[in-house]
């Protein structure tokens, strides 16, 4: 079994060494490992390091994103024949030591991605609203996806060959909200392994302050949502319209049964605003619900594509069992 960890960088000359010098060496279950920098058009020594290192380096000529550079990474494990994948930071955030705990129920056939759950809660350099924002974001995803993860935005994951052929990346901001609502749509085996973080050594270069962070995280939760499960955004709308533009008309009805005749038009008006707006949402659902099913069958052509390209995978979990015929 092949493991390859995937490491983006951007400008992280002063950390890098120390990451790649902490990557297990040997791993119970384990093959082969391979390391590979994706170099997302630093200006200081990134790509030197990595090569000193022994890493395989993919570069960047402008910054693409990390996003982008985690496809890249992806494509090539999958080129070189990685069963697994783990992806971790170049700011040394994360313990590499813990690499081997981390695919360790991939291995075991426990699960199809796993993620290290930061354990936000305990980090000194987290402000109170920042572990706040946190377990909240986490909370929504998890709702999102129907998964009960405790710490969603964590970037240190393993992933299994057959996981990568499922899932497919189209955001431009970052990718740990979109797998996880999609690897719940499709009902893919997560796990969640505790960890300790590294003391911190930069601010984060994916956003300026927390308010962009939380920004730009509904818009990938808002996106993947509608994507992957639009019933459960427009129903949720067409009845929360439906509601509104009903009690207009049940007051006015209420009333007039009183012998009320004032004057209801501007109740009323508004009432009906709110149910088109209803039956907006629901012809917005039904048409999302159509282009999810069209989405599915170019999925599905995708991962035949894979297979053929990089080789069948078969999922951690399915086992085979001898046929009757033959045991006799």
């Amino acid at each position: 079994m092949k493991l390859v960890v995937q490491i983006p960088c951007l400008d992280e000359e002063a950390t890098l060494g120390e990451v790649l010098a902490g990557i297990p060496t040997a791993i119970p279950g384990i093959d082969e490992i391979e390391v590979v920098v994706i170099d997302d058009g630093s200006s200081d020594g990134t790509s030197r390091i990595a090569h000193e290192h022994g890493a395989h380096v993919i570069r960047h000529v402008r910054t693409m994103g990390l996003a982008q550079s985690f496809r890249d990474g992806i494509d090539h494990a999958l080129s070189r024949g990685a069963d697994i994948v783990v992806n971790t930071d170049g700011d040394n955030q994360y313990p590499q030591h813990r690499i081997g705990d981390l695919v360790a129920p991939i291995v075991a056939g426990e699960a199809e991605i796993v993620i290290g759950d930061r354990q936000t809660h305990t980090i000194a350099h987290f402000s109170p609203f920042k572990k706040t924002m946190q377990r909240f974001g986490s909370w929504v995803v998890n709702r999102a996806a129907g998964t009960r993860l405790p710490d969603a935005a964590s970037g240190f994951r393993a992933y299994s060959r057959y996981s990568l052929y499922r899932l497919n990346i189209v955001t431009r901001f970052s990718y740990t909200m979109e797998t996880i609502i999609q690897a719940g749509d499709k009902r893919l085996a997560i796990a969640s392994v505790p960890i300790i973080t590294n003391p911190k050594t930069r601010e984060s270069r994916l956003f300026r302050n927390v308010g962009e962070h939380m920004l730009k995280s509904a818009q990938a939760i808002l996106r993947s949502s509608i994507m992957f499960r639009p019933w459960m955004l427009f129903a949720w709308l067409a009845s929360l319209f439906g509601i509104l533009g009903a009690i207009p008309f049940v007051r006015f009805v209420i009333l007039r049964a009183l012998g009320n005749d004032g004057n209801h038009i501007q109740s009323l008006i508004f009432g009906t605003i709110m149910l088109v707006g209803a039956g907006l949402s629901l012809a917005l659902g039904i048409l999302s619900d159509l282009m999810k099913t069209n989405r599915i069958l170019h999925e599905q052509a995708l991962e035949r594509m894979k297979e053929q390209q990089y080789g069948p995978a078969m999922s951690p979990l399915q086992r085979f069992e001898p046929d009757a015929a033959e045991d006799a």
